[in-house]
């Protein structure tokens, strides 16, 4: 028996021919001589064991075994060629399925352009979303179940995935808009020292909930924790309410609620790094991709910003 690429050459020969029904013009259209196209003909009859063409002057004409054979060549030949281009595709990183996860304040900053940059340049990839805190999504990366992260506050050292700081970002307080301090323009944290704060649980973004520790600590008071939410959207609600005051990250000046202030703090060095991660063994080129598209989609959040609204988590 013929090698597999021997056969799908002559099924190509085979359904040039029954096209041009022709030796001499199938020949000049596969770019040989007409004695190998005639042994590439005989070597698939003896396959089929059947004559596939009835030879005449100067014509040929299709046998009944040629014509059963032909849609089937043809179907053949279809899917090989769609599988190789499906397979370069894959290969160039313009096929596949990428699965991100991201921390949802993020969906206020770099989300939106990130995923408006890559679908334009690689529409045929499969983007699965998924929204969880900071730290579920490196277990995640390390579980391969998702290959890409978008997070706050990225580890300093962690030998299975890297890294790579998009942009920084203001930490802001904030206030119950009936607070003393919402009438001024700028808070200093130390000026929150006796308040109660609502933050986040610290397994769900150990970073950040330690960053916004330290802003606390570097102002001389550890925060007091009275209420913890996971999502800014609480966080700001239950401000809101009365429950506490807390600080977070700027992006969520875009949760609307006309009851809560946001105010900048003073030093403006209090800032939260929001960061891209990957596994460090991927090198699947949809990441490559990825992450070739994610510094300028940052960079352009950062200049415009993103007009998406709503809730946020770490």
């Amino acid at each position: 028996m013929d090698r597999p690429e021997l056969v799908l050459a002559q099924l190509y020969a085979f359904a040039v021919l029954a096209e041009e029904l022709h030796f001499g013009r199938a020949a000049a259209r596969l770019g040989i001589a007409q004695p190998p196209l005639s042994q590439q003909i005989q070597r698939l009859e003896k396959s089929v064991g059947h004559s596939l063409f009835q030879r005449g002057p100067g014509r040929v004409t299709l046998t009944a075994a040629g014509r059963e054979l032909l849609p089937r060549a043809e179907r053949a030949l279809a899917e090989l060629g769609d599988g190789l281009a499906a397979a370069r595709a894959a290969g160039s990183g313009h096929a596949g399925r990428l699965r991100i996860g991201f921390a949802a304040s993020l969906a206020l900053t770099v989300l939106p352009n990130l995923l408006l940059a890559f679908r334009r340049r690689y529409p045929d990839v499969q983007l699965d979303i998924r929204e969880m805190t900071s730290a579920p999504q490196l277990q995640a990366l390390r579980d391969n179940v998702i290959d890409i992260g978008l997070i706050r506050e990225p580890p300093t050292e962690d030998p299975d995935l890297r890294f790579r700081t998009l942009l920084t970002e203001p930490l802001v307080a904030v206030l119950p808009s009936a607070h003393q301090l919402a009438a001024r323009r700028s808070v200093d944290p130390a000026q929150l020292a006796s308040e109660p704060f609502v933050l986040l649980p610290r397994p769900a973004g150990p970073q950040l909930y330690d960053r916004i520790v330290e802003v606390c600590t570097a102002a001389g008071f550890t925060p007091r924790i009275a209420q913890h939410a996971v999502e800014w959207q609480t966080v700001c609600a239950l401000v809101a309410a009365g429950l506490g005051v807390s600080i977070a990250p700027a992006s969520v000046r875009r949760i609307r609620l006309s009851s809560t202030a946001f105010r900048t703090l003073e030093p403006r060095t209090a800032r939260t790094k929001i960061a891209v991660a990957w596994r460090a063994d991927d090198h699947d080129p949809v990441v490559t991709n990825l992450l070739e598209v994610v510094s300028p989609a940052a960079r352009s959040s950062r200049r415009g910003g993103s007009s998406v609204s709503g809730p946020g988590t770490s």
